[in-house]
């Protein structure tokens, strides 16, 4: 469950990403009242099963069970911003029109992840900034951290999201906003597309190279999805 927007006094509309990868928008109807069923079992961020009936504009829940709580019932506040920039993220990057399957299993271990009692705060935004650049990598907005964008020249020193990845110093004078990246960095850019949620989770990183990647992730994402991200601005902000 990627959303929830209140409508009326005791419904819910919910923006949810089926296993096939589509987005699907749908009612809960009472789910704020007191003591509903359906309450508990439309919770962000949860793997639920639902069965829906089809509406005139949205499909309504009729029947849901809960499957998986990946943050658990009481989340953290570094655990609750992560898991929204994630489903921010995903809620951008899935189409009710289009199925894919990827969109779901991705968003769903990058979830697990982030609920895992073992991932610290520091880790959580290498986590967040992988699956950026994952999904977005998957979708056609893959950067280039092999080499320099503009000449090939292997000794990078600077991103850009409008360039499409890493500049040597010399062609990123001419670029507006290329961000400096020092060796360290450019080997955890690279790791974010390569590496496993897993392994970037329990390999040692510092908190100014994890929070500077998902700033650079933050600016890939608003560059080429052209939208404003507000719960990754909430985990930078924090």
């Amino acid at each position: 469950m990627l959303d929830k927007v209140k409508l009326k006094e005791t419904d819910l509309i919910l923006t949810l990403l089926a296993d096939s990868g589509r987005q699907i928008r749908a009612v809960a109807k009472g789910a704020r009242k007191p003591g509903s069923r359906l309450a508990a079992r439309c919770e962000l961020f949860c793997t639920t099963d639902l069965l829906l009936a089809h509406g005139r504009n949205l499909d309504i829940v009729s029947q849901a069970e809960l499957l998986e709580a990946p943050l658990g019932s009481a989340p953290t506040y570094e655990r609750m911003s992560a898991a929204s920039a994630v489903a921010d993220i995903a809620r951008l990057c899935c189409y009710e029109d289009a199925e894919d399957p990827y969109i779901f299993s991705i968003t769903q271990r990058a979830l697990q992840v982030v609920g895992d009692v073992s991932t610290d705060a520091v880790h959580l935004d290498i986590v967040v900034a992988a699956y950026v650049f994952k999904v977005l990598s998957h979708l056609g907005y893959r950067p280039d951290f092999s080499s320099c964008v503009a000449c090939g020249d292997a000794a990078v020193s600077y991103f850009s999201a409008s360039a499409g990845g890493l500049l040597c110093g010399s062609c990123a004078s001419s670029i507006p906003g290329a961000e400096p990246v020092d060796a360290t960095q450019v080997e955890w850019l690279r790791a974010c597309i390569h590496a496993r949620f897993d392994e970037l989770a329990s390999s040692p990183i510092d908190v100014t190279t994890a929070s500077y990647l998902l700033a650079l992730a933050h600016l890939w994402a608003a560059t080429h999805l052209d939208a404003r991200l507000r719960a990754l601005e909430f985990m930078l902000g924090r």
